[in-house]
């Protein structure tokens, strides 16, 4: 049975702290999105080489996991990097030309739910670290197959919310051209970390540069944008258990995501 206190967690994830009470007031007041399928919680992460994406990225992957215990979970890795060592080789890590069979799977589940095969509920998430690169290298290498597989992620991001699953997708930039026919719009989390280009505010938060202007963010620092509207400045903190944390992930990727929680 759920305890109390999980049942609190149940479908919440704190994406950070409210910056400028951390900053002028030393309070810690998070800053938290709905996970439930009535929310859009596909999840779009974005920042410079820096910035604390990847720290991030973990963050809220062993969150989200703690928050619905019973998902399913997979996670693509193009670039391999370090930060991700430890779930090298699970079963649900995928990495570089491999990352496509996380995706076929997300994808495969999405049509047997929206066809009635699969009834079931619980959430899925794909996490796909460098999104980005791994679409621009497909690109140069067969257009016409990129093509296909940026119109499965479209589907996703489209469909996903009222079937239970999710796309988490972190980047350097996300150009329109890795999210055909406007796709990149069905994000309903933003996230921006670090110092970034002006371009990046102005694709992805346009109606809100007057609120961002003159704003300088450090590592771990910066913008989330909830639902298109509701803009908040956030500070992402150091996780109390870095070894716990990865135990966490390790165990939703093997199948066992009650040890170590």
């Amino acid at each position: 049975m759920m305890t109390n206190c999980k049942q609190a967690e149940a479908n919440i994830l704190t994406l950070g702290y409210d910056l400028d009470l951390w900053n002028d007031y030393g309070i810690k007041f998070p800053v938290t999105v709905d996970l439930s399928p009535s929310s859009n919680s596909h999840l779009l992460l974005n920042g410079m080489s820096g910035g604390g994406k990847s720290y991030a990225l973990q963050g809220y992957f062993s969150k989200l996991i703690l928050a619905q215990p019973t998902g399913e979970f997979y996670f693509s890795d193009y670039k391999m990097d370090d930060s991700f060592a430890h779930l090298r080789g699970l079963p649900k890590y995928k990495s570089f030309k491999q990352t496509l069979e996380n995706l076929d799977i997300v994808y495969s589940s999405l049509n047997s739910r929206l066809s009635g095969e699969d009834e079931a509920r619980h959430p899925i998430t794909l996490v796909w670290d460098e999104y980005m690169s791994d679409m621009l290298s497909r690109i140069s290498e067969d257009k016409k197959q990129a093509t296909i597989t940026m119109s499965k992620v479209s589907e996703i991001l489209l469909m996903g919310r009222s079937m239970g699953i999710r796309l988490i997708s972190s980047m350097q930039r996300p150009d329109a051209i890795a999210f055909p026919a406007g796709s990149r719009l069905n994000y309903g989390i933003v996230v921006i970390l670090g110092a970034v280009v002006r371009s990046i505010y102005e694709m992805l938060m346009p109606d809100h540069l007057d609120q961002i202007k003159g704003r300088q963010f450090g590592r771990g620092e910066g913008i989330a944008l909830l639902q298109g509207s509701d803009l908040h400045f956030i500070k992402i903190p150091t996780v109390r258990s870095y070894e716990r944390m990865q135990t966490i992930c390790i165990n939703a990727l093997s199948n066992n995501l009650n040890e170590g929680v």
